[in-house]
């Protein structure tokens, strides 16, 4: 149920049309939660058939111009609701750690060429968050929302260090196991 809260966070952020949310929801968001266009545009019928965003008003009538949208009060409130909100942290689920456990009763083939495509992925991802924060959180920005923006993107470079650290660690050990190349 997070989507309709992720649109409600960019669109206060910046009101915009479908497609210039999608857009800066490619870049900025779905580092962290993603959703497709088409999962983004029913959802921004949803939340203006519940009251919780708007169709801005055209400056010019035209057939086919885009909407642009702004988050009414009722939206801002559901945002803030969900916001305070508990919420438990979900359960572990990679498919990755569920092959290494299978690969301990069936054998390890294939696994060592897919761990270091895994690291390869996680080293390209972490080297763009740190380009993220190198160009988007230099020293000084530190207003409350930069911090908290900056926190989001620490959690990304944190992860893909994890991510990082850890496949190399396996490939180290299954490298060791009798039986590896």
């Amino acid at each position: 149920m997070s989507l309709p809260h992720a649109i409600l966070t960019a669109l206060l952020e910046k009101p915009s049309s479908g497609l210039e949310l999608t857009r800066r929801f490619d870049k900025s968001i779905a580092y962290f939660w993603s959703a497709t266009h088409q999962q983004i545009y029913r959802e921004l019928g949803r939340l203006e058939a519940e009251g919780h965003i708007r169709t801005l008003p055209a400056e010019q009538p035209a057939r086919g111009q885009k909407k642009s949208y702004e988050v009414l009060p009722a939206g801002r409130a559901e945002l803030a609701r969900w916001t305070a909100a508990a919420q438990d942290p979900k359960p572990q689920r990679d498919v990755l750690l569920l092959r290494l456990r299978a690969a301990a009763v069936v054998g390890t083939a294939g696994l060592e060429a897919d761990l270091r495509r895994h690291l390869e992925l996680h080293q390209r991802q972490l080297a763009e968050y740190e380009e993220i924060q190198r160009r988007d959180f230099p020293p000084g920005k530190d207003a409350p929302e930069d911090r908290l923006r900056h926190l989001v993107l620490r959690a990304g470079l944190d992860l893909e260090t994890f991510w990082t650290q850890w496949l190399t660690h396996a490939l180290e050990e299954l490298g060791e196991l009798p039986g590896t190349p």
